[in-house]
Protein backbone atom coordinates (compact mmCIF):
# COMPACT_ATOMS: atom_id res chain seq x y z
CA UNK A 1 0.00 0.00 0.00
CA UNK A 2 1.73 3.35 -1.26
CA UNK A 3 1.33 6.35 1.55
CA UNK A 4 1.96 9.91 0.55
CA UNK A 5 3.07 12.46 2.31
CA UNK A 6 3.29 16.00 1.62
CA UNK A 7 5.71 18.91 3.28
CA UNK A 8 6.91 22.22 2.95
CA UNK A 9 3.54 24.08 2.84
CA UNK A 10 3.48 27.14 5.44
CA UNK A 11 2.49 31.04 5.16
CA UNK A 12 4.43 33.42 2.83
CA UNK A 13 3.97 36.58 1.47
CA UNK A 14 2.92 37.87 -1.97
CA UNK A 15 5.69 37.08 -4.33
CA UNK A 16 7.23 34.68 -2.22
CA UNK A 17 8.40 31.08 -3.31
CA UNK A 18 7.56 27.54 -2.05
CA UNK A 19 8.94 24.17 -2.35
CA UNK A 20 6.35 21.38 -1.47
CA UNK A 21 7.29 17.87 -1.21
CA UNK A 22 5.71 14.59 -1.51
CA UNK A 23 7.28 11.75 -0.02
CA UNK A 24 6.04 8.00 -1.44
CA UNK A 25 5.94 4.91 0.63
CA UNK A 26 5.19 1.26 0.92
CA UNK A 27 6.40 0.92 -2.98
CA UNK A 28 8.46 2.56 -5.01
CA UNK A 29 6.25 5.57 -7.29
CA UNK A 30 9.10 5.26 -10.03
CA UNK A 31 6.18 3.66 -12.54
CA UNK A 32 3.41 6.12 -11.52
CA UNK A 33 2.00 9.14 -13.54
CA UNK A 34 2.05 11.96 -10.23
CA UNK A 35 0.34 15.24 -10.29
CA UNK A 36 -0.50 18.05 -7.71
CA UNK A 37 -3.79 19.84 -7.41
CA UNK A 38 -5.29 22.14 -4.81
CA UNK A 39 -8.45 22.97 -3.21
CA UNK A 40 -9.48 26.12 -1.82
CA UNK A 41 -12.16 26.65 0.98
CA UNK A 42 -15.40 26.63 -0.54
CA UNK A 43 -13.74 25.51 -3.91
CA UNK A 44 -13.81 22.59 -6.35
CA UNK A 45 -10.30 20.55 -6.05
CA UNK A 46 -8.35 21.88 -9.14
CA UNK A 47 -5.28 20.45 -10.93
CA UNK A 48 -2.17 22.33 -10.88
CA UNK A 49 0.72 20.29 -12.50
CA UNK A 50 1.23 16.71 -13.51
CA UNK A 51 4.74 14.82 -14.04
CA UNK A 52 4.80 11.42 -15.93
CA UNK A 53 6.47 8.41 -14.68
CA UNK A 54 9.86 9.57 -16.07
CA UNK A 55 10.14 13.17 -15.28
CA UNK A 56 10.15 13.37 -18.87
CA UNK A 57 6.79 14.93 -19.78
CA UNK A 58 4.91 18.01 -17.64
CA UNK A 59 1.49 19.90 -18.03
CA UNK A 60 0.58 22.93 -16.06
CA UNK A 61 -2.78 24.67 -15.38
CA UNK A 62 -3.05 27.98 -16.97
CA UNK A 63 -3.18 30.08 -13.41
CA UNK A 64 0.19 28.39 -12.39
CA UNK A 65 2.25 28.37 -15.97
CA UNK A 66 5.55 29.82 -16.06
CA UNK A 67 5.89 30.31 -12.13
CA UNK A 68 5.23 26.70 -10.30
CA UNK A 69 7.39 23.73 -11.79
CA UNK A 70 6.97 20.27 -11.09
CA UNK A 71 9.98 17.48 -10.72
CA UNK A 72 10.11 14.32 -9.76
CA UNK A 73 13.44 12.22 -7.82
CA UNK A 74 12.41 8.64 -8.65
CA UNK A 75 15.52 7.00 -6.56
CA UNK A 76 14.05 8.95 -3.66
CA UNK A 77 10.95 8.30 -4.51
CA UNK A 78 9.57 12.19 -4.01
CA UNK A 79 8.19 14.41 -6.00
CA UNK A 80 8.06 18.06 -5.92
CA UNK A 81 6.23 21.50 -6.49
CA UNK A 82 8.43 24.83 -6.78
CA UNK A 83 5.97 27.29 -6.25
CA UNK A 84 7.15 31.10 -6.67
CA UNK A 85 5.90 34.46 -8.01
CA UNK A 86 2.91 33.53 -4.90
CA UNK A 87 -0.22 35.28 -4.74
CA UNK A 88 -2.98 35.08 -2.55
CA UNK A 89 -5.12 33.69 -5.41
CA UNK A 90 -2.68 30.02 -4.41
CA UNK A 91 -3.72 29.85 -0.84
CA UNK A 92 -5.04 26.51 -0.72
CA UNK A 93 -4.50 22.79 0.66
CA UNK A 94 -1.79 20.97 -2.06
CA UNK A 95 -2.37 17.45 -2.46
CA UNK A 96 -0.29 15.40 -4.34
CA UNK A 97 -1.81 11.95 -6.10
CA UNK A 98 -0.60 9.13 -7.94
CA UNK A 99 -2.69 7.34 -11.44
CA UNK A 100 -2.37 4.12 -11.52
CA UNK A 101 -4.26 3.15 -14.54
CA UNK A 102 -4.77 5.36 -17.54
CA UNK A 103 -7.30 8.76 -17.29
CA UNK A 104 -7.07 12.19 -18.20
CA UNK A 105 -3.74 13.78 -16.15
CA UNK A 106 -5.71 16.30 -15.23
CA UNK A 107 -9.32 15.12 -13.58
CA UNK A 108 -8.99 14.35 -10.16
CA UNK A 109 -11.11 11.01 -10.23
CA UNK A 110 -8.38 9.73 -12.60
CA UNK A 111 -6.39 9.35 -9.45
CA UNK A 112 -6.61 6.41 -6.71
CA UNK A 113 -3.60 7.25 -4.46
CA UNK A 114 -3.68 10.88 -2.57
CA UNK A 115 -1.91 12.35 0.15
CA UNK A 116 -3.14 14.11 3.03
CA UNK A 117 -2.10 17.60 1.72
CA UNK A 118 -0.31 20.84 2.89
CA UNK A 119 -1.66 23.92 3.49
CA UNK A 120 -0.18 26.98 1.43
CA UNK A 121 -1.29 30.10 2.74
CA UNK A 122 -0.20 33.48 0.74
CA UNK A 123 -0.74 36.66 2.25
CA UNK A 124 -1.38 40.51 0.92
Amino acid sequence: QVQLVESGGGLVQTGGSLRLSCAASGRTISSVDMAWFRQAPGKEREFVSAIDSSGGSQNYADSVKGRFTVSRDNPKNTIYLQMNSLTPEDTAVYYCAGRVARGWYASRYAYTLWGQGTQVTVSS
